[in-house]
């Protein structure tokens, strides 16, 4: 062979060789690298905007158009539709409010004598029946919080679990003026709820990695703010008094908004027709409205409902067999299962407790939950 050729059949030797030791030397230094725990939390932070950004990208394309799967806007009629009206009927809010920027509007809770009972009706409104809570975030006597199954402490997750307990033990137990169903739970014997939860102030569930679903949280001065983790960043939980996920989005900016599977959710019995509830506010921010719907819908329909009594925000709460809800201590609509999580609504003839008031009283003063080990999980 001449000298040539065994120099040609030498170089492919050679560079093979040399990327070989360039990579074990690569792998040496990714090795040290992410043997150091914050350079690793660092490096998935990194990569988790990344993630966010390209999702924000596809989603602003998504955002006014239904994915295949999900049913074209049907409402099926429900025999829960025979239930009584309740005695105070609801106005509805102006779907025309002006809007307002959140570091710009502070809803302050006013005087005592500007309490009045939250209010609760029935209405039918884009071709749905379904039940509307008005919760006045400036009368001084309305609270919303979280409560839980069996009294406990902290919220199910994937290390320890309290269960889930009968609706009708949790209407008697929290003697409030509402007691709705919350966000989505697994059906294993953890039972763990969905994304991180905050309640009176104090972290009832944490988990640094959540990215999952849409996030309704109450901030200081009752500044109302609702995330899309996916698409628009994590929300910042540690100032948040009252927090809870759950999703999928419906309407952002007064327009209906609906990409489900950007945010996570893939289950066909939410993406599907069946019973539903959702939560949002409108454009002035000083209220919230929870819907519980008689008939069963789509995401579409249920986005439309929530834009037409006039939301700026709003998101699908869960579903199906865990819709529920109490008012003055009588059941309304009574959930097919037992519950693992629901919220409670407070007014001046079922008042909040003491401990309640006061933690929204430290809250405003600059208290600020923080995650110990007990919530704290990955």
């Amino acid at each position: 062979m001449s000298k040539r050729k065994q120099a040609q059949g030498c170089q492919p030797m050679l560079r093979r060789t040399f990327l070989f030791l360039i990579g074990i030397a690569v792998t040496r230094v990714l090795a040290e690298y992410f043997s150091v725990a914050k350079n690793r939390d660092s490096f998935l932070t990194v990569i988790n905007q990344l993630w966010h950004k390209l999702l924000a990208v596809l989603s602003d394309r998504q955002s006014h158009q239904i994915p295949e799967s999900l049913p074209k806007n049907p409402i099926v009629r429900s025999s829960k539709s025979d239930r009584p009206l309740p005695s105070n009927p609801v106005q509805k809010p102006p779907a025309n409010s002006p809007t307002a920027q959140p570091s710009q509007l502070q809803i302050i809770k006013g005087s005592a004598n500007q309490t009045k009972p939250v209010q609760v009706s029935i209405q039918t409104l884009a071709g749905a029946s379904f039940y509307l809570t008005a919760i006045d975030l400036a009368d001084p006597e309305h609270y919303i919080t979280i409560g839980l199954a069996n009294n406990a402490i902290l919220a199910n997750n994937s290390q320890a679990t309290g269960g889930d307990e009968p609706f009708a033990n949790m209407v008697a137990r929290y003697g409030a003026a509402v007691v709705a169903n919350g966000t989505f739970f697994g059906k294993d014997e953890q039972k763990a709820v969905l994304g991180n939860m905050v309640a009176a102030g104090k972290f009832l569930k944490y988990s640094r990695w959540e990215n999952y679903g849409t996030t309704l949280a109450i901030k200081a001065g009752n500044q109302l703010e609702m995330v899309t983790a996916r698409t628009e960043g994590k929300p910042d939980w540690s100032q948040h008094w009252f927090s809870l996920t759950c999703g999928p989005r419906l309407v952002k900016g007064g327009k209906v908004w609906l990409s489900p599977l950007s945010e996570g959710f893939k289950d066909a019995s939410v993406l599907g027709v069946g019973s539903r509830s959702a939560i949002g506010f409108p454009a002035s921010r000083d209220k919230l409205f929870l819907v519980t719907f008689i008939d069963s819908l789509s995401l579409e329909a249920e986005a439309k409902v929530m834009l037409a009594i006039g939301c700026l925000e709003a998101m699908n709460l869960d579903g199906g067999d865990s819709v529920g809800l109490a008012h003055q201590g009588q059941i309304l609509l009574p959930p097919g299962r037992n519950l693992t999580n629901v919220l409670v609504v407070y007014d001046r003839q079922y008042p909040a407790p003491t401990e309640l008031k006061q933690s929204w009283e430290r809250f405003q003063k600059g208290d600020r939950p923080t995650p110990d080990k007990s919530v704290f999980f990955d």
